[in-house]
């Protein structure tokens, strides 16, 4: 794998089904987030997103900060039914002939309706990354992704105090990672208390362990952290460390050091994993032998770690 930087990314949204029934507004619609996340994986060279926009009007302002182009699908049945997701077909299949620098489209849909086309791009040597709202998604689109990122609701966010900042795609156990401002003025004790010892300490995903255990099983030498993550998230494409309480992916992958699942590696700047029994060599770092330095290396290396450099760039 060249690096994350590479793709050429191509989004396509179908806005209507994001919004409807969603629990997110069309005014609230925030696709910043999304935006961050798809250029961790490249450049996105190619927005669109497709409705009746007299219908949602307050959301035009928005997507135009974002570089959306806006395509108007008119009602074409007297029952309101438009064909913005046949247009959305059209486009991403002409696109994907007609521009083959193009290997990543995201679909911004839950409709099962859209499986087809994942499996034609797929078919095609594509990536797709599907993009919706969970809990109105249909798991037949999840599972036809290569990956899926999940819209959070701001709305939902904005009933609890001091969550009106909060946008989309945040970790959804939101007051683990955030000190609020003003609400720990009488709990500044009991969070002093127990130091060492989180409330709720956020469990390990079975999939990660398996995964994990797997792939250091049949490893001849220490394994990219990128590898471990791709592969989860071929096995469970819409997985996302948040979701279980760890707000990277490097986080994740401290806390299996912690439990001798795995031990972590650092030769200059670039971070590796390897097996618990692997014993460190002079003048590598190693995070599992000692745990009271574990957590200020991780700290330091947080952004390193989850830059997940290939390890044949770092030799070259």
């Amino acid at each position: 794998m060249n690096g994350h930087k590479d793709h050429r990314i191509a989004l396509f949204l179908d806005f209507e089904n994001l919004v409807t029934n969603t629990g997110i507004s069309s005014k609230g619609f925030d696709l910043q987030p999304s935006i961050d996340r798809l250029l961790e994986k490249g450049k996105v060279v190619f927005r669109r997103a497709y409705c009746d926009w007299s219908r949602f009007g307050d959301a035009k302002a928005r997507l135009h900060e974002h570089g959306v182009e806006l395509i108007d699908v008119p009602p074409s049945t007297r029952a309101g039914k438009n064909g913005a997701d046949m247009r959305l077909v059209i486009d991403a299949l002409e696109l994907c002939y007609a521009r083959e620098h193009i290997d990543t489209f995201v679909i911004g849909s839950g409709d099962s309706d859209f499986c087809p086309l994942a499996y034609k791009l797929r078919e095609n040597g594509r990536t797709v990354i599907g993009l919706a709202v969970k809990g109105s998604t249909s798991p037949l689109f999840v599972k036809a992704c290569d990956e899926f990122l999940y819209l959070r609701s701001r709305e939902s966010r904005g009933e609890r105090p001091e969550k009106d900042s909060v946008s989309a795609e945040e970790p959804s156990q939101g007051g683990r990672g955030h000190r609020a401002k003003g609400h720990d003025k009488d709990k500044g004790g009991e969070r002093e208390a127990p130091t060492g010892k989180q409330k709720s300490q956020p469990k390990v995903p079975d999939i990660a362990r398996s995964v994990v255990k797997r792939l250091l099983g049949g490893a001849t030498g220490p394994l990219n952290p990128s590898l471990i993550k791709e592969t989860i998230v071929r096995k469970e494409p819409d997985f996302d460390e948040r979701d279980h309480g760890f707000p990277t992916f490097a986080r994740l992958l401290a806390a299996m050091e912690q439990e001798g699942l795995l031990k972590r590696q650092q030769q200059g700047r670039q971070w590796y994993v390897v097996s618990p029994e692997t014993e460190t060599a002079p003048g590598k770092k190693g995070g599992g032998q000692n745990k009271r330095h574990a957590e200020p290396v991780e700290e330091e290396a947080d952004e390193d770690l989850e830059e997940y450099p290939d390890p044949e760039d770092a030799e070259g």
